[in-house]
């Protein structure tokens, strides 16, 4: 049986059509822990972390959760969220080798997505698309990588609160964001770490820096795909001016998860491309 499993950062709840499953990371305080998988009530976690300002912590999954998901298959592929950001990624290792060791006849790959959200969201798509073609374990695992190294990811942020928190950007960074209607837009590097690209004010002005950006990448029409934390109407704003400017391309936009909307916070998007 062939599966496929990404940590909850990658906002996905199911897969049609194909043995999907999510391995939740956990969001917490000293006095509260949000389990980020399909009964969290995102609205309600939002609010509870705006008001909150005490200390805060992400964890990822442990290993033996990982080994829950991979049982009963003997062809597993795991994404992850940026090995740069997370240890996610070198828990889903350990727990690769372990199920190996138990299960000689199994294959399991692990991909490091440096990246998050939609950048997730892209590799599981290929995944599929590739599994759907015939493609064999080896097959699959030899052009992930290198699929992977096209991808682009850009998020802006209303604020940075939540990442100066937890040590993910600077505070002095995070400090100049959310005054006077300023937003940053940033990107992941090829590192899987965050770099900021932009100070824009307001919305418009984000958006049009978005397409700059989208030039200056050299972005020709590949997929897209965006979460938005609470903030629908930017995201179509986005699709909309996207489409303008490039034409016919396949974009599609979902409600962010909990991992993604702790650090892209309320109004925050997160946008990932197919880069040539």
């Amino acid at each position: 049986m062939v599966k496929i499993i990404a940590d909850s950062a990658c906002d996905l709840k199911d897969y049609p059509g194909i043995g999907f499953e999510t391995v939740p990371l956990t969001l917490s305080t000293e006095e509260r822990t949000y389990v980020d998988d399909k009964s969290l009530n995102l609205h309600e976690m939002l609010d509870y972390f705006y008001s909150h300002h005490g200390k805060s912590s992400t964890a990822c999954p442990s290993t033996q959760a990982w080994l829950d998901a991979f049982e009963g298959a003997d062809e597993v592929y795991v994404v992850t969220i940026t090995s740069g950001l997370s240890g996610t990624y070198n828990s889903a290792c350990v727990a690769r080798d372990q199920y190996i060791e138990n299960h000689p006849e199994a294959k399991v790959c692990v991909v490091d997505s440096l990246s998050t959200g939609p950048g997730e969201v892209l590799i599981i798509e290929k995944i599929v698309e590739l599994k759907n073609a015939g493609k064999t374990f080896e097959e699959v695992s030899s052009v992930i990588n290198g699929y992977r190294d096209k991808l682009r990811l850009f998020f802006g942020l209303r604020s940075l609160h939540n990442l100066a928190q937890n040590g993910r950007v600077s505070k002095i960074v995070a400090s100049a964001v959310g005054i006077m209607n300023i937003r940053i837009l940033g990107t992941a590097s090829k590192e899987g770490t965050i770099e900021p690209v932009a100070k824009c004010r307001g919305e418009k002005k984000l958006i049009e820096t978005i397409v700059s950006e989208f030039k200056k990448i050299g972005f020709k029409g590949g997929k897209i795909r965006i979460c938005h934390v609470e903030n629908e109407a930017l995201s179509t704003a986005i699709v909309t001016k996207l489409k303008e400017e490039f034409g016919k391309i396949d974009i599609k936009s979902i409600l962010s998860g909990g991992l993604c909307g702790f650090y892209a916070e309320r109004g925050g998007i997160i946008i990932g491309c197919e880069c040539s």
